[in-house]
């Protein structure tokens, strides 16, 4: 296997571990957040923020994916 496809099954694992570990996350964030709302329905500002700090994880991923591509050349 060439250096670039190693490269490139890197940057894959970076970006696709990264979104995998962020769906786990928000598919438990999502069913304990539906179960809150319905207990309290004024903290779905709170609920929505949680929903998103997993999204972190995949930009993480991005960043990291777009290092490994244009610095490892």
């Amino acid at each position: 296997m060439t250096d670039i496809g190693l490269i490139a099954i890197g940057a894959g694992l970076a970006i696709g571990l990264a979104a995998l570990a962020t769906a786990l996350a928000q598919a438990k964030i999502g069913a304990a957040a539906v179960g809150a709302i319905l207990e309290k329905p004024e903290s779905l500002g709170t609920v929505l923020i949680l929903l998103v700090i997993p999204e972190t994880l995949v930009i993480f991923g991005f960043t990291v994916a777009i290092l490994i591509l244009f610095t490892l050349r």
